[in-house]
C-alpha cells in the first residue's frame, strides 16, 4: 500500500499535516484555473503559462538554499518572463471578435503562473523541511485526501446550484487525471530527494517535458490555432527552460 489512510488521529499532530491540507486545496484551485484558461486561451498556451512558472521556485531555491546560478540560468529567467507575456497574448480571433477581450483573459493566465509557481515552491519547502523516507507516502496521501474533500465540497455546491450535472464520463476523466498526477508528484519529490541542492535544475527539466508534450498534443490532435506571438512564446519558453536547466 502506498501510504496509510490519512485521517488517523496521530497524523493530525504531525508538523507537515497543515501543509498537506493546504496543498490539497491548492491542487483543486489550480485545476479549476487550468480548466478556465484552457477554454479561454487554449491548451498549449495554458500549459506554457502553467509550467513556465518554474521561475518562482527557481528564485526561491537561490534565495533560501543558496543554490548556484550562472549567467545562462539568469538569462533563462529573463527569457521565461518574456515568454509568459507572449503565450498569454490573446489571439486575433479574440481581438477582432467585435468584443473587447475580458480582463480575465489576461488575469487568469497570470494567476495560474503565480499559483503554479507557489505550489512548486511549497513542494520544495515541505520536501526540504518535513519529508523523509518514512512519511513521504503519508504526506502525499493526506494531501490528495484533502484535495478530494475540497473537490467534493465544490461539486456539491455546483450540483446544488444546478451549475453542473453529474456525469460518469467526468468521474472517469477525474480518475484518469488524478492517478498520474499523484505519481508525478511522488516522482518529483523522489527526484528532489535524490538530487539535493539542485532543485533549480530538476523542476525546470520536469516542466520542459510537460510544456513540449502539451503543445505538440494540442497542435496535432486538438487542432488549436496559435498566433505568431503564441508560437514565439512557446519557443522562447523551451529555450528559457533549457538555459535554466543546463546552465
Amino acid at each position: 500500500m502506498n501510504g496509510a489512510f490519512p485521517v488517523r488521529p496521530e497524523l493530525l499532530k504531525e508538523p507537515w499535516f497543515p501543509w498537506a491540507g493546504f496543498m490539497g486545496l491548492t491542487f483543486i484551485l489550480l485545476l479549476n484555473l487550468v480548466a478556465y484558461n484552457s477554454r479561454k486561451v487554449g491548451v498549449a498556451v495554458t500549459s506554457v503559462a502553467y509550467k513556465i512558472s518554474l521561475v518562482i521556485p527557481f528564485l526561491f531555491s537561490l534565495y533560501l538554499y543558496h543554490e548556484h546560478a550562472d549567467l545562462l540560468k539568469w538569462t533563462g529567467v529573463a527569457i521565461a518572463l518574456t515568454a509568459v507575456v507572449l503565450t498569454c497574448w490573446p489571439s486575433k480571433k479574440v481581438q477582432t471578435s467585435g468584443k473587447s477581450a475580458s480582463p480575465l483573459v489576461w488575469i487568469a493566465p497570470l494567476a495560474l503562473f503565480a499559483g503554479s509557481g507557489l505550489l512548486d515552491t511549497m513542494i520544495k519547502y515541505v520536501e526540504q523541511g518535513y519529508i523523509n523516507e518514512k512519511n513521504q507516502d503519508a504526506y502525499l496521501v493526506s494531501a490528495f485526501f484533502s484535495a478530494g474533500i475540497s473537490g467534493t465540497l465544490l461539486l456539491l455546491f455546483l450540483f446544488s446550484t444546478r451549475r453542473l450535472q453529474f456525469s460518469w464520463k467526468a468521474v472517469i476523466a477525474g480518475i484518469a487525471i488524478g492517478v498520474p498526477n499523484y505519481f508525478s508528484i511522488w516522482c518529483l519529490i523522489r527526484a528532489l530527494k535524490g538530487f539535493e541542492g539542485n532543485s533549480s535544475s530538476i523542476i525546470p527539466v520536469n516542466n520542459m517535458g510537460i510544456v513540449l508534450v502539451s503543445a505538440v498534443v494540442a497542435w496535432l490532435f486538438l487542432h488549436e490555432k496559435l498566433s505568431k506571438a503564441n508560437w514565439a512564446g512557446i519557443i522562447l519558453s523551451l529555450a528559457a527552460i533549457a538555459l535554466i536547466a543546463f546552465g
